[in-house]
């Protein structure tokens, strides 16, 4: 036991070491703030509270409710200006408050570095948005001149200065819940005879909130004879409290001098001469954040009008009712606001209670929380119409501090900006010099780059700007990658601006090209940019899962599925199908982006882009051979089940519709087109241009070389005819196709072999009508006949090779279309076409040398009339060249002579 005891004492030592440093030194009580009391000032986020300075360390936040925001922190800065507290601002304490608050209170520890003299603000602020949640001002501080005014009249109670504390308007000391949605809360002053009430709830914009009091001693129709006060918040976003008195259950009418219905209290004074009654109502406050109104006016307990307005007894149980509505506004025959019969079911939209204000009423937990927090003008891009972009003053800027200074599109300030995929958005930027407009990533603006953050900017940028004399036209095209969220602002000033919401318009205004797959139950989409491809597809028919796949048929075929988790989370997976079982779809890694599934009424579309070649450093996994040539048709086929998973796949998830054939998609055409079968144009196409390069033209070649031995000139009629022919059926084929495929494009190679191939061609006629003359005979041939002789042949010679190339490529393309095994019996027949005809022209080339070879060893023996020349130096044929039919005719042929017997 001995030996335990200096463990023992060693560990409480150790122990109190640990509180020491962990707990810190006791903090002191010197601070002149020591017990100062004020509210918090609501700004966003439902945020409500007492703040109270416990010591120099420390401060304590009672009755504190607050929405949850993303990385809340307490904020400590000099002022509440925007520039203090955005630039100058600091964390002053290690609490997070990243939660919904109901009516919490706790304490609060100050970092080890803060003390409460630097500290004029104590603030809830949210940094990725820098945010003010709500903040207090401590007793060395004003109220900045940046921060918005309030909203409604300039008393609220409790005006903060240097030795009064802060009462915010939207503190009460009772509340009750009238309903989910709607809450009732007043503080009493009896002394000075008058209550203030709150009415908040979460209604519409132009919806208004209406509570009162009963006619005394009432037991039926309540509404009847009662008197209400009706608020709400105008279209500018100010508040109105007006009183009113019922004498029917109608909107309020005048005819014949007479008021009836739920009127204002001065609109009876004026339709009664006689009377005095008056709107003793005084709107304290009111505003509209995140989607709930709120509305404090004060109302005297004993009122001098006594014909509609009721003395209310504080210690009394009184019935009192309420109700929530649409409000009509304003025209030029009416002058007020009035409430339209609020409808809906009791106990939600209407209802009445016994209420005695003298009782302490607490049945509010929490802050009311709407779904719709946002309230700000929402601008439709319209392609047609630009957006004029101008500064002006914040009123109701959505996301406060802001500077003094903010963005206005088409009048309306800091509005959401909606716009869609696919369709320009033309801006005319007319806010000045000193603000240049931009699109960007980040939240806040101002050139993110200065923050040391990055951001990505979609339009504009530091010469974005221009003035109302002289505006600045600036047209962004978001695509179908934009995100979809985007942020207007200055690039010289943070938060200006506002949100950009990009939403999916058609798919056809978001993709070039568009084309019903088989049987027009599935949509194909494509677009491609650079070395990319996006693509989408939509199925026409609801199913569980959506199937599109690159190949002739689902086995040995690259597939893309669009499917649903349990969660409703769309996915997009990619498989290689080598067999017909489900064993034989095995999952790939294929690198796409902006992936998206969704499913609306259970029409599934599914969304990727990807590279057109994939980028692979293991070539023998299957995906790496999934490349898409755009300049050849891609093979597309669909298929569609109930049912897909990501793990094991059984034969539930074979598809239950597919496709019968594939589509051949042609991907660079720039129109929606696909082909499904070989068109009879085209086969005609094929066949005219086999009869011009096959026959025609070679059998023109051929004419000229072996048959000038024959007397007359029969040769130079079969070459001109032939000649002359195949050009002819070349121009119709060529025309068949044009018009068939509306154009063509120039990256096929079938199409540059024939383009060049009808150039040759085209070339000859031009060269045979200049050809110099021939010479006369005994004359040398001059080097411009020589120079003809050579470029005609060797052009004629190689359209007919270059157009028989176009034949194979024909072919081959004709293979990509509509598959090998349709193609290779025609391929065989050309092949055995072309090899017969080389055959023939060796043969008779081997005749023709023959023949040359006897006509030189005779030519020794003279032949009365033989003045043929050397034909040495014929290109064409043994006669030196292309003769002039007056040559064959006469001049410069055999001359023949009769000899007659002498008598």
């Amino acid at each position: 036991m001995c030996d335990q005891r200096p463990n023992l004492l060693g560990s409480l030592v150790l122990l109190g070491f640990f509180i020491f440093f962990v707990n810190g030194e006791e903090c002191s009580n010197s601070s002149s703030l020591i017990g100062h009391e004020s509210e918090f000032k609501m700004l966003q986020h439902q945020l409500r509270g007492v703040f109270t300075v416990v010591d120099d360390c420390s401060f304590r936040v009672s009755r504190f409710d607050m929405l949850s925001g993303s990385d809340v922190h307490w904020w400590g800065a000099m002022s509440s200006g925007f520039e203090n507290m955005t630039s100058d601002g600091f964390v002053i304490s290690d609490q997070k408050l990243n939660q919904t608050f109901n009516n919490a209170s706790f304490i609060v520890r100050l970092m080890g570095n803060v003390t409460w003299d630097k500290l004029g603000v104590v603030s809830v602020w949210d940094l990725p948005t820098a945010s003010d949640f709500g903040h207090v001002l401590l007793l060395n501080a004003t109220e900045s001149a940046e921060s918005p005014p309030s909203e409604g009249n300039d008393v609220a109670p409790g005006k903060s200065n240097n030795s009064e504390p802060f009462k915010a308007p939207t503190m009460f000391d009772n509340c009750k819940k009238l309903s989910d949605k709607y809450r009732l809360r007043w503080s009493l002053n009896a002394e000075k005879g008058y209550v203030d009430i709150g009415l908040e709830a979460t209604t519409g914009l132009l919806n208004y909130m209406a509570f009162g009091w009963a006619k005394p001693n009432s037991t039926s129709n309540l509404m009847l004879n009662a008197d209400v006060v009706v608020t709400g918040i105008r279209e500018d976003g100010f508040p109105f409290a007006d009183d009113f008195y019922i004498t029917e259950s109608s909107v309020c009418s005048v005819k014949e001098g007479t008021a009836t219905g739920v009127c204002p209290d001065t609109v009876y004074e004026e339709a009664d001469s006689v009377g005095s009654s008056v709107n003793n109502t005084k709107l304290v406050y009111g505003h509209r954040i995140d989607g709930v109104s709120f509305v404090r006016y004060r109302r005297p307990l004993n009122d001098s009008d006594n014909k509609f307005d009721f003395p209310v007894n504080s210690t009394e149980n009184l019935t009192v009712i309420w109700a929530l509505g649409v409000i009509k506004p304003p025209d030029v025959i009416n002058p007020y606001y009035l409430p339209v019969n609020h409808g809906g079911v009791e106990s939600e939209n209407f209802g009445h209670f016994s209420l005695n204000l003298s009782d302490h009423v607490d049945e509010c937990l929490g802050p009311l929380d709407a779904e719709n927090k946002y309230d700000q003008d929402v601008i439709i891009a319209d392609a047609h119409a630009p957006l004029v972009v101008t500064a002006g003053p914040s009123v109701h800027y959505p996301n406060p501090p802001n500077p003094s200074k903010v963005l206005y599109i088409n009048k309306k300030e800091a509005p959401v900006l909606k716009v869609e995929r696919g369709v320009p958005v033309k801006f005319s930027i007319e806010a000045g010099h000193d603000v240049s407009f931009y699109i960007t990533s980040d939240f806040l603006g101002g050139n993110a780059s200065l923050r040391n953050r990055t951001e990505t900017i979609y339009a504009g940028g530091q010469e974005t700007h221009g003035v109302l004399s002289s505006p600045l036209e600036l047209v962004w095209a978001p695509n179908r990658n934009t995100p979809d969220q985007l942020y207007y602002h200055s690039i010289f000033q943070e938060k200006m601006g506002w949100k950009v919401q990009v939403v999916d318009g058609g798919l056809s205004d978001m993709y070039n090209n568009s084309v019903n797959l088989d049987d027009q139950q599935v949509k194909f989409f494509w677009t491609i940019v650079g070395d990319s491809i996006s693509i989408a597809a939509r199925g026409e028919k609801k199913s569980g899962y959506l199937a599109i796949g690159f190949g002739s048929e689902m086995t040995n075929s690259y597939a893309y599925v669009g499917w649903f988790d349990r969660n409703g989370t769309g996915h997009v997976n990619t498989y290689w199908i080598d067999g017909e079982s489900a064993s034989a779809v095995h999952p790939t890694t294929e690198n796409m982006t902006y992936v998206r599934c969704k499913s609306e009424e259970g029409i599934i579309t599914l969304e990727f882009t990807r590279p057109l070649k994939p980028s692979c450093s293991h070539r023998d996994r299957p995906e790496c051979k999934n490349m898409i040539d755009p300049t050849t048709p891609l093979k597309v086929i669909w298929a569609m089940g109930a049912k897909w998973t990501d793990g094991q796949l059984t034969e539930r998830n074979m598809h239950s519709v597919t496709s019968q054939r594939p589509v051949r998609v042609m991907l660079t055409r720039g129109s929606a087109e696909a082909d499904q079968d070989l068109r009879p144009v085209l086969g005609v196409h094929g066949f005219m241009m086999f009869l011009a390069w096959g026959i025609l033209l070679p059998g023109g070649i051929l004419s000229a070389r072996y048959l000038k031995h024959i007397k007359g000139d029969g040769w130079f009629k079969i070459h001109m005819y032939l000649q002359c022919s195949g050009l002819a059926i070349v121009f119709l084929g060529l025309l068949f196709a044009v018009a068939e495929l509306n154009g063509f494009s120039f990256s096929s190679t079938h199409v540059k072999f024939g383009f060049t191939a009808i150039v040759l061609a085209c070339a000859q006629p031009v060269n045979a009508w200049l050809r110099p003359a021939k010479p006369a005979q005994g004359e040398l041939i001059s080097s411009k006949r020589l120079i003809w002789e050579y470029s005609h042949s060797i052009i004629g010679q190689s359209a007919v090779v270059i157009g028989v190339v176009a034949l194979f490529t024909g072919m081959k393309h004709l293979g990509e279309r509509n598959g090998t095994e349709n193609v290779d019996g025609l391929n065989l027949a050309l092949g055995l076409w072309v090899f017969l005809c080389v055959v023939t022209v060796a043969y008779l080339e081997y005749r023709e040398r023959r023949r040359r070879k006897a006509r030189n060893l005779s030519r020794g023996n003279w032949v009365l009339g033989n003045v043929e020349e050397d034909d040495s130096i014929d290109l064409i044929d043994s006669r030196g060249g292309f003769r002039d039919k007056d040559d064959e005719d006469g001049n410069g042929g055999r001359m023949e002579i009769q000899l007659e017997p002498l008598k």
